[in-house]
């Protein structure tokens, strides 16, 4: 099946990349302009323009292979974990609370899982022209505007006073020990899959999770992550897989470099 093969990779990271950058642009049509929020049975808010973005994520995806099945944020209650083969996560609008904020700190996420790891992923940032791309050849990049892609390396994680990036919207209790429990640290907030990038980037070294997330949140990031160096790992010490009952991820930390 195409998407099997590591020859594959770079034909379809380009596909995500031109998708979550479309996508991107038919949300920043609609931002900043008082779009209707409703909520979801999770409790969580959606908008027009996470609907508009999974449309063309969606499609678009199926176009590229009509054989890898799409599972996306929008629709995933309709789907069941695969159990074999490749398959895409998609959140066409990571961090939904964000963009009704007008923070600018939302992203479009789309990865490519086969046996259960991402291998594949495009993190973009539309509010500010901002993407990161695993294309599944082992290597991460940053591309700024219509800069030239910057490959980037996460930095070694280290032994006192690491730098601790945590979510902007949902930090908990948890996560406050978890950095009073590191010692001396620096500590900043990013929303999305932000976080991710500025890990792999090596502008930061730990990012806690313990609060409710799911697969396509992270899946996106991981690869990026993943690919420049990192980790993301559960409070086991293992790296985090995808396809599970639910696609629930358990709480993690994301790191640099080991």
């Amino acid at each position: 099946m195409p998407g099997s093969s590591s020859d594959d990779y770079p034909r379809l990271a380009a596909a995500a990349r031109r998708l979550a950058l479309e996508a991107g642009r038919a949300i920043m049509a609609l931002y900043g302009q008082g779009t209707a929020v409703q909520m979801k049975e999770d409790r969580s808010p959606v908008t027009e323009a996470d609907r508009a973005a999974d449309r063309l994520i969606v499609a678009g995806l199926g176009a590229t292979d009509p054989r890898i099945p799409v599972i996306s944020e929008e629709s995933a209650a309709d789907a069941a974990p695969p159990l074999h083969g490749p398959f895409w996560l998609v959140d066409p609008l990571d961090g939904t609370k964000e963009f009704i904020a007008g923070s600018g700190e939302f992203t479009v996420n789309i990865a490519l899982i086969e046996a259960g790891r991402p291998v594949l992923g495009v993190v973009h940032a539309p509010a500010r022209g901002e993407t990161y791309v695993a294309d599944g050849q082992g290597q991460a990049v940053r591309v700024v505007g219509a800069r030239e892609p910057q490959v980037i390396r996460a930095r070694p994680v280290p032994a006192v006073g690491p730098a601790v990036i945590a979510s902007r919207s949902h930090r908990d209790a948890e996560t406050d020990a978890f950095i009073a429990g590191l010692g001396p640290s620096r500590t900043a907030s990013a929303g999305s899959a932000l976080k991710f990038g500025l890990l792999a980037r090596g502008e930061a070294d730990l990012y806690p999770r313990f609060g409710r997330t799911m697969e396509w949140d992270t899946a996106a990031g991981q690869a990026v992550l993943a690919a420049a160096g990192g980790h993301v790992r559960d409070l086991g010490g293992r790296e985090l897989g995808y396809g599970k009952a639910g696609f629930v991820n358990p709480p993690f930390v994301a790191s640099g470099r080991d």
